[in-house]
């Protein structure tokens, strides 16, 4: 992609079905931006990365942009592996590690209730209930020892200095690297070029606002330059960062327009998951559809746009004040 930088992209067992990983390299060896999810197969994946790509140097640093699994799945066996530091924001890891152990038991318990509230069919809680706990099967576990990396932060790479800029919506606290010197935007999933990355309110936090952190951080990212060239995790580069903010947060207007044209009439959060997401969806989409839905109600509803009451069966339901 430009000195010292290689593309490597890793296949995901999803409907989006591959994550773009960013390797810098250094005189002491390479640093690995994300990782790809935990399984056989990307272990393999990597191992021809390894023989062919390094040009004899180590890994000597992993960078995870945030917990999801396709993202920090095997940042343990890759530091292990090289004997690399680990470097994520604090709340990420905190995450990615609680998710990777709670009990399965106690994830399906909680999520049957917040998605029994969220108004979903039985057929669909059964689904749901069968997935256990599908974080642990892309993370089985996570670095014990973290360098912790926080806004404003700096890192230097390849003669090349890189500043951490923290996000927040599609995870609390994702991590970007900007180096002006190099004219580059490593964005994670925070901008992607066509698709908008999921905003979502999950069981373990109901009561979130997503959608408000997300709309920050777009205005936070107008400091960097928009000729910067982007890599984004999924999807190919690309230039043009403002015109992108500007979609995004159009789509988003968008999407909450339509929200509170729904609920003229009092709507469940699977009632607006149907209207939001037409296509059919299998149980993993399910989940972020029903997330995407609420964090735009929960947006309406603490903006005194939206009432919420709870019908005889415990359903919550939105009603436009």
């Amino acid at each position: 992609m430009a000195p010292g930088i290689l593309w490597v992209r890793m296949p995901l067992p999803f409907a989006l079905n591959h994550i773009n990983i960013w390797l810098l390299e250094d005189d002491a060896g390479w640093t690995v931006v994300d990782t790809g999810i935990g399984s056989n197969r990307t272990r393999d994946y990597w191992e021809q990365v390894f023989a062919s790509a390094l040009g004899g140097k180590p890994i000597v640093r992993v960078v995870a942009t945030h917990f999801h699994p396709d993202h920090i799945g095997l940042a343990a066996w890759l530091v292990e592996r090289w004997d690399a530091e680990f470097c994520a924001s604090l709340t990420e890891w905190l995450l990615g590690r609680a998710l990777s152990q709670e009990n399965p038991e106690t994830m399906v318990r909680n999520g049957l209730a917040f998605y029994r509230r969220a108004g979903l069919d039985d057929a669909s809680l059964g689904v749901l209930a069968e997935r256990g706990n599908a974080y642990a099967r892309g993370v089985e576990s996570l670095p014990p020892v973290l360098r912790r990396l926080r806004e404003g932060d700096r890192i230097a790479i390849g003669g090349n200095e890189w500043r951490v800029i923290i996000g927040g919506g599609h995870s609390p606290e994702h991590v970007s690297l900007y180096s002006q010197s190099a004219g580059i935007l490593i964005a994670g999933d925070q901008v992607l070029p066509r698709i908008s990355p999921n905003i979502s309110v999950w069981p373990a936090e109901p009561e979130a606002d997503p959608l408000t952190d997300f709309l920050q951080t777009l205005e936070r990212f107008r400091i960097v330059p928009d000729d910067t060239l982007i890599l984004p995790s999924h999807d190919t580069p690309f230039r043009g960062l403002h015109a992108r903010l500007d979609g995004l947060a159009a789509h988003h207007r968008e999407r909450l327009s339509e929200t509170l044209a729904a609920c003229e009439a009092p709507r469940s959060i699977a009632d607006v998951t149907r209207i939001m997401f037409r296509r059919e969806l299998d149980p993993h989409q399910l989940v972020f559809a029903v997330g995407e839905a609420l964090a735009h109600l929960n947006h309406l509803f603490r903006r005194g746009l939206l009432t919420r009451t709870t019908d005889a069966d415990g359903v919550l339901l939105f009603r436009k004040a």
